[in-house]
């Protein structure tokens, strides 16, 4: 792995597309576009435009990142499927990091997220590595609350993050969607009627 790894980041977890090359502390190449709809047509001109600007290809990269969520759901799937079919066709490692995690920039802290509805994702970090609980206050006194990380910041952090994982060795989990809810689409009541027998 070379000491500067160059590391494609891309994220679509909510209503925007962003899309970074990093190579060690440098930001190579960065985009950004604010959409509610539209990512799965955005993101692969996104990109080739991040990687031509860098004057890269695809076989430069040592790694890909993505964005896993929380967050929209058909966002994470587009993400998340380009992340694996890219790391499947390069033949480099894909990294996910969580949307908690980008939020978490200084541990100890909590991060939170909105989740709609009246509702948030949480996730402690007190040491630096996220840890699950089912009672919140068992780390609420004591953990600062985490800033919200700028829309136009979170691929380059995602990216940021993923360099870190990847100098740390692997092998590397298979990204996949965080969902922590269920979709709000309902299957039909009704049966689909029969084409052919």
């Amino acid at each position: 792995m070379p000491s500067e790894p160059l590391i494609l980041a891309f994220d679509t977890s909510a209503a925007h597309c962003a899309a970074v090359l990093l190579q060690g502390d440098r930001l190579r190449s960065a985009r950004f576009a604010e959409m509610a709809r539209g990512q799965a047509e955005a993101l692969f001109p996104m990109l080739e435009a991040v990687l031509a600007e860098a004057g890269a290809g695809w076989s430069d990269l040592d790694a890909i990142a993505v964005g896993i969520g929380p967050g929209n759901f058909t966002g994470l799937r587009i993400a998340v499927s380009a992340a694996r079919g890219l790391a499947l066709s390069t033949g480099k490692p894909a990294i996910g990091v969580s949307a908690l995690e980008v939020q978490a920039d200084s541990p100890p802290c909590l991060a939170s997220l909105d989740a709609k509805r009246g509702r948030h994702y949480v996730q402690a970090f007190p040491d630096g590595t996220p840890q699950m609980t089912e009672n919140l206050e068992d780390f609420c006194p004591d953990l600062p609350r985490a800033q919200p990380v700028p829309p136009q910041e979170i691929a380059e952090k995602i990216a940021r993050l993923a360099a870190q994982k990847l100098t740390s060795g692997g092998p590397f989990a298979r990204p996949a969607p965080l969902y922590i809810r269920a979709a709000d689409a309902a299957p039909p009541r009704d049966p689909a009627p029969v084409i052919l027998d």
